[in-house]
């Protein structure tokens, strides 16, 4: 049967008169009266019994077909918004990543928020260092990722979302530690540094040295896998760590202390990263949510 068709059919049998259900169908009453008898003539079968006042009442049949033409509309028009929701990114599936030196804060805010205002999306998440979100991205086993810029790879879009400090981790024991005062570049320039393997992420690697020994190589002596493990060594006097603000204060780890570094302020940016040419809709509503970060 025509949609349209059972739709005037839904609105005279709930109306019971042809003048009042041509108007809210919008259309005259003799092209609607045409269309309710090329749906029983379609049907075989005689729908409504008419009166001279313009009232009808629904024959046997008619009542059938009323409760049936229902339904059929009401799976429309449920069909047609799940349809919508999928082309709005709505509903489906975001395959996201968290990056490892992010969690918390901006990233796990964002993400609940974007469940609690889009229900039918299935969010799949995973954790893993920039380079590996990265590598995911590009192979297309994820929709979008954070990460920590700058990535230079010309196939990926990133959105900036985020900015924060990065702050130095010393041992408690160690003569910076007293230092109340912003710390030179002069004064870290020998110290022995820990820090995570360049692999993990090369862009933010080079970004964090290039801010706190501009003038040299840093000295590392030990490369732990991840900020826990990298303060712990700290913590054991390996040595001094640059780490984000957001996850120096994540870990309560005894034995360490926080310092600032002087003028140029050095920090480091969290990005959301994509393929423009492969993400589904439900990206760019993610997109959406955020608020770029002026660069």
């Amino acid at each position: 049967m025509d949609l349209r068709r059972m739709h005037y059919f839904a609105v005279l049998a709930e109306e019971l008169n042809f003048t009042r259900a041509a108007r809210q169908c919008g259309i005259s009453q003799p092209a609607f009266s045409q269309q309710i008898k090329a749906l029983e003539q379609q049907l075989g079968a005689r729908l409504i019994e008419r009166s001279s006042h313009k009232k009808c009442a629904l024959t046997p049949i008619g009542e059938v077909v009323a409760e049936e033409v229902r339904l059929v509309l009401q799976q429309a028009a449920s069909a047609t918004d799940r349809i919508a929701a999928v082309i709005k990114g709505r509903q489906g599936q975001l395959r996201l990543a968290y990056t490892r030196s992010a969690r918390g804060g901006v990233c796990d805010d964002l993400v609940t928020a974007f469940r609690e205002r889009n229900p039918l999306v299935d969010v799949a998440l995973q954790t893993g260092w920039t380079a590996h979100n990265v590598a995911e991205l590009l192979a297309g086993r994820l929709d979008a990722a954070f990460v920590r810029p700058p990535l230079n790879i010309p196939e990926l879009a990133c959105q900036v979302i985020a900015e924060e400090e990065l702050l130095l981790a010393v041992p408690a024991d160690h003569p910076l530690a007293h230092v109340r005062a912003r710390i030179s570049r002069r004064r870290i320039r020998d110290e022995p540094v820990v820090l995570w393997p360049r692999e993990n992420g090369p862009g933010m690697h080079a970004l964090i040295t290039g801010q706190l020994w501009p003038d040299r190589v840093p000295h590392i002596v030990r490369e732990e896998p991840d900020d826990e493990q990298l303060l712990l060594a700290v913590a054991s006097g390996y040595g001094i760590a640059p780490i984000p603000e957001g996850r120096a204060r994540v870990f309560r780890i005894p034995g360490i202390r926080l310092r600032r570094l002087s003028a140029p302020i050095p920090t480091v940016t969290l990005g959301l990263a994509y393929n423009p040419r492969t993400a589904p809709p439900v990206v760019r509503l993610l997109l959406a949510m955020t608020a770029p970060f002026p660069q």
